[in-house]
């Protein structure tokens, strides 16, 4: 392993609360059973949440409702917080090491997923999963070459792929949300022949942001065969793997026949709320594992020694809470269902299977329809129904231009909060929805009488 990814003492300290060592992988092993924990996702209100400072809740006025950005409105895991609170209070603040870390997403890949071919051996830290992602396209890529990705996805992709000097080409998903399969062979094939020698990545979203969707086993299969027949190497991003919702079942890209050269990117970041305490782990097939050895040592340095902390104690010791998590979103999901019939009654919404994110189509709106495509956007722009629903609905979500082709006319939304903050959005969404409507007939009824004044009446032709 290129480097190592926890202290392996912080788990052979002794629990202050119980007397009882830290260990193992189980998920009992010195975890509360899942039926201890509520809902993480309603234990903190309104006014808790306007106090904290990051990203989500300081972007905006207090009077929006930040739907927007991938933070989750819940407290830190109690397994996550011991695990701070201990290494903060010994002073134990330096530099990464040992195989802890990946020890537990290799535990953790073989409870959850009943995956095995994770390895400790072709594992390396990284900073974060984005970070990540940009290196080991490095290794795999040169400047100029081109990168797939299934548009809309998620929109720092363009960013980075960009500024790496990398070329995005899109291969749109289908009309369901899901990988065109014919669409990505297209891409694929189209993308060989103008690069007869040259290097060809394809970046995936597995599950998909912003859709939601859950690639199934046959899904990968075929995407892992098509990138074997076409020489291109497949960069995973499973940053949401933890996150799949009843119904639906994560498969992991590297436990598929021909993913033995590409790459996994994971990280405890969205299952447990970790975005502010980095640490990732990038995963290479066996074939992929001479390239992995090329990173640059100061990658693995990036990552933050607290942050590899916070990610082990929660693969290897928070399945309880992530369940009592699981649980609360599922029950979200049919809410919001429930409200976008009721407040929102021609927008469409496909049930996402993965994540904490719901895309609606707002097309039906009528709202003036802004641009997509790869030009480079902030994560904060807004346009067509993200801003009718700010501006009127004070509710900020995320623009669907920013995801590429296909975004324009869509809002992602994230329903990851209390259910009286959801509630309370799509209520707001669907006043706004009802004013801009009525602007409409307003203004389509004064044209018309503008027009029918403008037309010669029978005497004044005479």
């Amino acid at each position: 392993m290129n480097q190592p990814a926890s202290a392996r003492s912080l788990y052979e300290r002794t629990d202050r609360g119980s007397g009882t060592a830290f260990g193992g992988t189980g998920p009992t092993d010195g975890v509360p059973e899942a039926g201890e924990f509520a809902n993480p996702l309603e234990e903190l209100s309104l006014e808790q949440l306007r106090q904290r400072g990051s990203m989500k809740w300081r972007t905006h006025p207090a009077d929006v409702l930040p739907l927007w950005v991938a933070e989750m409105d819940v407290r830190l895991a109690p397994v996550i917080a011991d695990a701070l609170h201990e290494a903060i209070e010994a002073g134990d603040t330096g530099y990464p090491f040992g195989t802890e870390f990946a020890e537990s997403l290799v535990a953790f890949a073989s409870r959850r997923w009943n995956w095995d071919g994770a390895s400790v051996d072709r594992a390396a830290v990284i900073p974060d999963v984005v970070m990540g992602a940009v290196q080991v396209l490095r290794l795999i890529t040169d400047p100029g070459d081109p990168v797939v990705v299934n548009s809309p996805v998620y929109a720092p992709f363009y960013a980075f792929i960009t500024h790496g000097d990398r070329r995005i080409i899109e291969a749109p998903l289908g009309q369901d949300g899901r990988i065109s399969l014919e669409t990505l062979e297209e891409t694929f094939r189209r993308a060989r022949e103008r690069s007869r020698r040259g290097k060809i990545a394809y970046l995936l979203s597995n599950p998909h942001n912003p859709t939601g969707a859950v690639h199934t086993l046959e899904e990968l299969t075929a995407v892992a065969g098509l990138a074997r027949r076409y020489g291109v190497r497949v960069v995973a991003d499973e940053i949401h793997a933890p996150l799949v919702l009843p119904g639906a079942k994560f498969t992991p890209y590297l436990s598929m026949p021909g993913a033995e050269d590409a790459f996994s990117l994971m990280s405890a970041t969205k299952g447990w709320n970790l975005a502010g305490i980095k640490a990732a782990l990038a995963l290479a097939g066996p074939e992929a594992v001479a390239d992995l050895r090329r990173m640059p040592a100061e990658v693995h340095l990036g990552a933050s020694y607290l942050g590899v902390i916070a990610h082990t104690a929660a693969f290897r010791h928070g399945d309880a809470w992530l369940d009592a998590l699981l649980a609360g979103l599922a029950a979200n999901r049919t809410l919001l269902a429930e409200l976008v019939a009721e407040h929102l009654p021609g927008v469409g919404f496909t049930r996402p299977e993965g994540t904490h994110l719901a895309w609606l189509d707002c097309r039906s709106l009528g709202v003036a329809q802004e641009e997509s495509g790869t030009g480079l956007v902030a994560v904060t722009d807004l346009a067509g129904p993200a801003r009718l629903f700010f501006e009127q609905g004070r509710v900020a979500l995320s623009s669907g231009h920013i995801f590429g082709t296909g975004g324009a006319g869509h809002v992602r939304l994230n329903f990851a909060t209390p259910q009286s903050i959801l509630t309370e959005a799509i209520t707001r969404m669907g006043r706004a929805a009802v004013l801009h409507a009525d602007e409409r007939l307003s203004l389509a009824s004064t044209r018309r009488q503008t027009q029918s004044r403008g037309r010669p009446t029978r005497q004044s032709r005479k």
